[in-house]
């Protein structure tokens, strides 16, 4: 008994830590438009969240992009053919790439909770099929939101 009101009373004290949860996205070979990619490559969560994006074929990794994470949030940064887990906190839109296949549109976002930078993040420059992906994304985003 003194067990369940102990671990009642932690449950109690960090709401966001109890019910946090986390999310898979895979880096796979061949994805819904037939090359390399993300699935979903567009994840929603609630601050205090994670995603754990799964090395499902080798040679991937995520990188957040630079001037495409709120101020202040922590980049981010795996190695090749290696799982990462990231748990973000600040709201706002994360852009993220695989750094070896990145110009031939293998991108994504994470979206936490409010979206607070989207004005700043639409206005980074991408190289390659990276621009016309993340206009797709965006595209999917507004859709979504009306």
């Amino acid at each position: 008994m003194k067990i369940a009101i102990a671990l009642s009373a932690c449950l109690c004290a960090s709401p966001a830590a109890a019910f946090a949860g986390t999310v898979d996205v895979q880096m796979v070979n061949t994805s819904s438009d037939g090359g390399p990619g993300f699935s979903p490559d567009i994840v929603r969560i609630a601050p205090g969240d994670s995603v754990h994006f799964v090395a499902s074929s080798p040679g991937h990794t995520v990188q957040s992009i630079p001037n495409m994470v709120p101020e202040g949030a922590q980049a981010f940064s795996s190695n090749a053919s290696e799982d990462l887990t990231v748990t973000f906190q600040k709201p706002g839109i994360y852009g993220y790439k695989c750094g070896p296949h990145y110009m031939i549109g293998m991108v994504g976002v994470v979206i936490v909770g409010d979206i607070r930078n989207e004005g700043a993040v639409k206005k980074v420059s991408h190289s390659g099929m990276a621009a016309s992906a993340f206009t797709t994304i965006f595209e999917q985003i507004d859709l979504a939101s009306r």
